[in-house]
């Protein structure tokens, strides 16, 4: 195989990958996703001992161990454009050979777990609680850049939210994709909820707010609430779930999102203390993941 040009694969002076000024040496095969960068700090103050820190535009980096457990926490800042170049950043750092700039005979699975706020689309779903995203949906288009195959998503799943939602054929096919079965295994718990992640291309007109411009379609969240598909049901809204767990399957990585519920748009209502909540749930997860 040829070598990928330089104008495919930007690399910086001093060699690491260009957006997220990182090394292979860098990260850990276990990587927290947070969407703010100040919530890097929060988590990696758990840590025992952080061995490299970095930042460059919104996107930190710390990488530490705790209790012998070596983990990367990184924020992606937000949106689904941000996801595309963390997840081919990442996974060049792993399974391309920088120097000859081909990619690996064999290659490495990361284990990408999200940690994230979200709004819940179902009343009984409440603020201040846990969602894990058994699928994500991904309503931003970005996934149309890549060529999938039908295993890689749910084409029936998509087909009943098209004729369900009267989906507006000029707005990109949404494609249902799944989280990792190992990591939901692993950080399953009986207070957590579960359900098909909404993931939209913005915050206000995408996930049907009004403020001074009218939107396309007035009744989104109401098809959206009331989509199910056996026990699926889709439960919250946000703007990286899908897209991280498209970019998983297609490269071949471990993908979970958690979230935490912070507000509820059923009943208009916004969580009193969502640092509280997000910081329940680091501690769950870093609890799940020093677990052998």
């Amino acid at each position: 195989m040829s070598s990928i040009k330089a104008s495919e694969l930007i690399l910086n002076p001093d060699g690491s990958v260009y957006h997220l000024n990182l090394k292979p040496e860098n990260i850990a095969d276990t990587i927290l996703f947070v969407g703010d960068q100040d919530r890097v700090e929060k988590i990696s103050k758990h840590f025992d001992h952080v061995e490299f820190e970095t930042q460059k535009r919104e996107f930190k980096t710390h990488t530490g161990t705790l209790k012998g457990k070596r983990i990367t926490v990184i924020s992606t800042g937000i949106g689904p454009d941000n996801i595309d170049i963390v997840m081919n950043e990442l996974d060049a750092l792993v399974n391309i050979d920088l120097h000859s700039r081909k990619p690996k005979d064999q290659l490495t699975s990361l284990q990408i777990i999200r940690i994230g706020t979200s709004g819940s689309l179902q009343k009984e779903i409440p603020i201040d609680g846990f969602l894990m995203s058994s699928h994500g949906i991904d309503m931003s288009g970005l996934i149309h850049f890549y060529k999938l195959e039908a295993n890689h998503h749910h084409p029936e799943i998509e087909a009943d939210f098209i004729r369900h939602t009267k989906w507006n054929p000029k707005k990109a096919y949404p494609y249902i994709f799944s989280c990792s079965e190992k990591l939901a295994a692993k950080f399953s718990d009986a207070c957590m909820h579960t359900g098909i992640t909404a993931t939209a291309g913005g915050f206000y007109g995408p996930q049907g707010r009004v403020l001074r411009l009218p939107i396309s379609d007035e009744m989104l969240n109401d098809k959206l609430e009331s989509f199910s598909k056996g026990q699926l049901r889709i439960t919250n809204y946000e703007m990286e779930t899908a897209v991280i767990y498209g970019m998983a399957r297609l490269l071949g990585h471990e993908a979970l999102s958690l979230n935490a519920i912070i507000a509820n748009r059923p009943s208009r209502t916004f969580s009193e203390d969502p640092y509280l909540v997000v910081n329940r749930l680091i501690t769950f997860a870093l609890d799940k993941i020093v677990q052998n």
